[in-house]
């Protein structure tokens, strides 16, 4: 027989009733029934049910092992009596009549229990992280995001793109965020960085012929957490193409991330692929939000010219004041009611707004100050262009969209959680695309790249060279695009400027001179200038995927070893600090913070 086990946890069935198995694993709950006391043996592949009889000579000792012990039995397998079968547990209809007994490795008294998965404070759980992955609902969750990777990795291989990794010591990258350095021991004063992405290398693998790269990629951003991003390091689906237009990559990608869903989505519905397609623009009027919540059916309206020149005067003189400003309706399906309409419009005062203004539409006439200030007429042509009824309500922001979308689009996802319109259990994917290349800096007052500032611009050089004004500039499209599902960004990509010349323009048009970017991103530059093929690409985040398949709301639930809020490993005590040799060696000394005195 074997030394510590004949089966797994999860093996037996009734079919092995009467064979003589040996199994090892974790005490993970002990009962006493009558004298008969049963224990739970849990390994990484199920539970099964022991007991032993009060004449064994071990007896006592199984009654006194602690919880999470590790132990080793042997013995009989026997059928449960029918009144004690477990129908939700694999092995529900065996036990094990043990005959022998012994401990492998005595616990000590748990800091965090495992059985009943009570919530724990996250210092605990961080710091003894080995015992919260022992967790059932932890457990299955670090499993499933191993079988997405690997169903990731087959759908890619299908595809024919292939595994390839890029470096992890490398210089600074232009993606956005702060880079994690790295001090060189043979290069004085100088530092590697740790990749943001695999942006430059991916870009350059297709610059060297290969024509189908991916990689589930380490990408390292010293980024605050929050509930939908790790602190420090995560991985993401990388993968890029030459020879490609933007629906190439879509039907690449879309596919794989489809069937990945299904997969794992159980009874859930998933949206059939292709993902619908929708433009920027259309996204932030409809939604106020480059990442909507499809399961939520509402869409927004401008109603600007409802409002203007009306005797409702603070969104007449809104208005008046600049013609960027608008008012924008959401609607509120069932939501005709006082008592919800001032609730809704306290939420937005909580949420940083003067308010939102509301109408509520019963038989025949529209109710409320705005349909009382505005008139029938008008408050009648606002309940058509919404198409609403009696018993129904709307909601009314004004302004610039960007001083009231982030509000906007909450109160839409809350007003369909109220009103019951949201379906939660599906998976909705759309792909956001035609992304503006360029955006207005307020701070500085001039126009700076929007996202990805090596996104090939919609019209090519032409485009560029024929826009004179910042108007025309914030008109300019780039063929970037994002994947969106319920409400997340799970990854976004581009079609890659791979032209020096059209490079060289966009990045003067945002001041930004020639040798700015020779310095600055020569490496890539001069790669293109020795034949660059058309590609382009996308990335998802892993964790994303995971999390939203675990129906999670916090990243660390499918992450294996996270840092805390903090950035703070608490289980191996990192960041710490360095001894005085390993400073000398990487030629750094260390100063502590200025702080600065209060008058």
């Amino acid at each position: 027989m074997h030394a510590y086990r004949t089966h797994n946890c999860g093996a037996l069935r009734k079919s092995d009733v009467g064979g003589d198995v040996r199994l090892s694993g974790w005490v993970h709950r002990k009962r006493d029934h009558g004298g008969l006391l049963f224990v739970d043996l849990r390994d990484h592949y199920g539970l099964t049910q022991l007991v032993v009889e009060p004449e064994a000579t071990f007896f006592a000792a199984v009654e006194h092992v602690r919880q999470e012990s590790v132990i080793r039995v042997s013995g009989e397998v026997v059928a449960r009596d029918e009144d004690v079968i477990n129908p939700n547990l694999p092995t529900g209809e065996v036990e094990i009549r043990i005959e022998e007994f012994e401990v492998l490795s005595e616990a000590d008294e748990l800091p965090l229990p495992v059985f009943g998965e009570p919530d724990y404070p996250e210092d605990i759980r961080m710091t003894h992280r080995y015992l919260d992955l022992r967790r059932e609902t932890l457990h299955k969750n670090i499993m499933l995001r191993a079988g997405v990777t690997k169903a990731i990795r087959d759908g890619m291989e299908a595809k024919g793109f292939t595994d390839f990794q890029t470096p992890i010591l490398t210089a600074s990258s232009p993606e956005g965020a702060r880079d994690f350095l790295v001090p060189s021991r043979l290069h004085p004063g100088k530092f590697y960085a740790l990749p943001q992405a695999p942006q430059v290398f991916k870009q350059l693998i297709m610059v060297s012929g290969f024509d189908r790269y991916y990689q589930i990629a380490p990408c390292f951003r010293d980024e605050d957490a929050r509930a939908d991003r790790s602190a420090g390091e995560f991985y993401q689906l990388d993968l890029e193409m030459s020879f490609v237009e933007r629906q190439d990559v879509f039907d690449a990608v879309g596919p794989v991330t489809h069937d990945v869903f299904k997969k794992f989505a159980g009874d859930r519905p998933v949206t059939r692929y292709p993902f619908p397609l929708i433009p920027y623009d259309e996204a932030m009027l409809k939604y106020a939000t480059d990442k909507p919540d499809l399961r939520c059916p509402i869409e927004m309206h401008i109603v600007s010219d409802h409002f203007r020149g009306s005797g409702f005067k603070v969104f007449a003189s809104i208005l008046d004041a600049d013609p960027r400003h608008e008012i924008r309706a959401i609607p509120a399906p069932g939501g005709g009611s006082r008592a919800f309409c001032d609730r809704m419009n306290n939420w937005a005062q909580k949420e940083g707004l003067p308010g939102m203004g509301y109408m509520i539409f019963a038989d025949g006439e529209a109710k409320g100050p705005l349909a009382k200030n505005i008139g029938a007429e008008r408050s009648e042509a606002v309940r058509q262009q919404l198409g609403l009824k009696a018993g129904d309500a709307a909601f009314f922001l004004a302004g610039l969209e960007k001083d009231f979308a982030a509000v906007a689009a909450k109160a839409r996802v809350l007003i369909g959680e109220e009103m019951g319109l949201t379906d939660k259990d599906r998976f909705e994917f759309c792909w956001i695309v035609d992304f503006p290349l360029y955006e207005w800096d307020e701070e500085r007052k001039k126009v700076e790249f929007g996202h990805n500032p090596f996104s090939m611009p919609q019209g090519g050089l032409e485009a560029l060279e024929n826009a004179k004004t910042d108007e025309d500039y914030l008109a300019i499209k780039a063929f970037q695009y994002d994947i969106v599902c319920n409400g997340y960004e799970l990854g976004s990509g581009a079609i890659r400027n791979h032209r020096p010349d059209i490079m060289y323009k966009a990045f003067e048009i945002a001041g930004y001179g020639k040798e700015v970017v020779e310095d600055q991103f020569g490496g890539m530059l001069n790669a293109f200038k020795y034949g660059a093929p058309p590609h382009g690409g996308c990335a998802l985040g892993l964790e994303r995927i995971a999390m939203l398949l675990t129906d999670q709301e916090n990243i660390r639930e499918v992450t294996m070893f996270p840092m805390n809020q903090q950035a703070e490993d608490l289980l191996l005590g990192a960041p710490a600090e360095a001894g005085s040799e390993q400073l000398k060696e990487v030629h750094i000394r260390v100063t502590p913070p200025i702080v600065e005195k209060k008058d």
